[in-house]
């Protein structure tokens, strides 16, 4: 199988690419090639995968490019991991923020998605995770953009998830709440609470651990899983249920 990752320099996509590889250096025999993509080349080159791509998503040409690397390499399981993240009232919008992040939030996962499933059509299989946020389930103030495109993220998944039944494809979405990440400490820096203020709104008071969300990404683009389709996962340390 061939999987590509993207976003996968730091974060989630870190955990999910470096889980992915230990999983598969554990096996006997070659069962996948890990392909990964980011902005930043010399993150990736010292990663031990297949291959990389050096892909900034927002840029067109670029977005092009990665769709070629994809039918390239014939990836069979996409995880549409790249996320940008603004905070900012509705009334303070600038239309090239919106632009940006509709283009890496929303548009490069479709686009991609596009560029994946004739290769899963031909074999009958395909896995595809998209990972999504909490405030795409539930809202965020401030966030508004932020949330939108991981809203839709989630009706993505679902509308393919529904197309591609037949053909032995999943497309799922993972939302996950406040995670131990770079971006997670910035999202902080960027609101009105501090750290401890938002730890007491989670019903498990801690953050989601990236390799929390690998283990689950792990576990959908598993044969035990191809039942599960169209779905929004929320791993979130309860958060989503309430206080």
């Amino acid at each position: 199988m061939n999987i590509l990752v993207t976003g996968a320099s730091k974060g989630i996509g870190r955990a999910i690419a470096e889980s992915l590889q230990i999983c598969h250096s554990e096996q006997s025999e070659k069962s996948h090639n890990i392909y990964i993509t980011a902005r930043n080349e010399q993150i990736l080159k010292q990663m031990n995968c297949a291959d990389y791509f050096v892909c900034d998503l927002a840029d067109e040409n670029e977005l092009v490019k990665l769709g070629d690397f994809i039918e390239e390499k014939e990836i069979d399981i996409l995880i549409n991991n790249a996320g940008e993240y603004i905070y900012s009232g509705i009334d303070a919008t600038e239309l090239d923020k919106l632009n940006h992040i509709i283009a890496v939030n929303l548009k490069a996962p479709i686009y991609l998605m596009s560029r994946a499933v004739p290769h899963m059509k031909t074999a009958k299989f395909g896995r595809i995770i998209n990972i999504g946020s909490i405030s795409g389930v539930m809202g965020e103030a401030h966030a508004s953009l932020y949330s939108s495109t991981k809203a839709g993220l989630i009706g993505l998944s679902k509308a393919t998830g529904l197309e591609l039944a037949e053909y032995g494809i999943t497309v799922n979405t993972i939302n996950p709440g406040w995670v131990d990440t770079e971006l997670g400490k910035c999202s902080i820096e960027d609101s009105e609470f501090s750290q401890d203020e938002i730890i007491s709104c989670i019903p498990q008071r801690r953050f989601v651990k990236p390799e929390e969300v690998a283990g689950l990404v792990k576990y959908l683009i598993s044969k035990d899983a191809k039942g599960i389709t169209g779905q929004s996962i929320n791993l979130c340390a309860g958060l989503s249920v309430g206080i």
